[in-house]
């Protein structure tokens, strides 16, 4: 047996609270069973495989000053959604499986899409960075606002970790390592 859909809530800045329902594989029905009326629902879930609902499904509902949205991702890993406000560019940006998402926080419309070879573990961003960083198993990926890689760094040991720490991205692999690189440049930080 698979066990049940879980669910999150979270806040984010600018008054957008947003509730996460997901489940394992072939459990779209009891994900979506709960789905909330009202707003758009737009559904990514055809932009990673062609029959979604057979692979790991979430769904997002975002309410806000604008009003309600919601979207539905897929996945080819069980893996846990998250997602964080990048309130430079006003998306909100998804990380699900392999997949990021950049979604324009007061509608939800997909304003770009970023398909990483390994799971991805975490998106940071920051006002002091003009794009935002994707942190995926074996590469770091800088996004621009409108979706074009910035820059990309590959590395030789599974990233179990990654933070940004005292202006800089702090890396931490499966060996125990620490690498510090600069999330500006993608360069090495001293």
């Amino acid at each position: 047996m698979s066990a049940e859909p879980r669910d999150a809530t979270v806040s984010y800045p600018g008054g957008f609270r947003a509730r996460w329902r997901w489940g394992g594989s072939g459990q779209a029905a009891a994900v979506f069973a709960l789905s909330e009326a009202g707003g758009a629902l737009l559904d990514h879930g055809p932009l990673v495989v062609e029959d979604p609902d057979a692979r790991c499904r979430a769904e997002l509902r975002v309410d806000g000053p604008a009003g309600a949205w919601s979207a539905r991702f897929a996945s080819t890993v069980h893996d846990e959604p998250a997602a964080i406000y990048w309130d430079t560019s006003a998306l909100l940006v998804v990380k699900y499986g392999f997949h990021v998402y950049g979604l324009e926080a007061r509608a939800g419309d997909l304003r770009w899409t970023h398909r990483s070879a390994t799971p991805v573990l975490a998106v940071l961003a920051s006002s002091r960075l003009r794009h935002v960083l994707v942190q995926s198993e074996l590469e770091t990926f800088a996004i621009e606002e409108d979706g074009a890689v910035g820059w990309r760094i590959a590395h030789s040991d599974v990233v179990t970790g990654a933070e940004l720490v005292g202006g800089r991205l702090v890396l931490t692999s499966y060996s125990g390592r620490l690498n510090a690189v600069d999330p500006a440049t993608g360069r090495p930080a001293g």
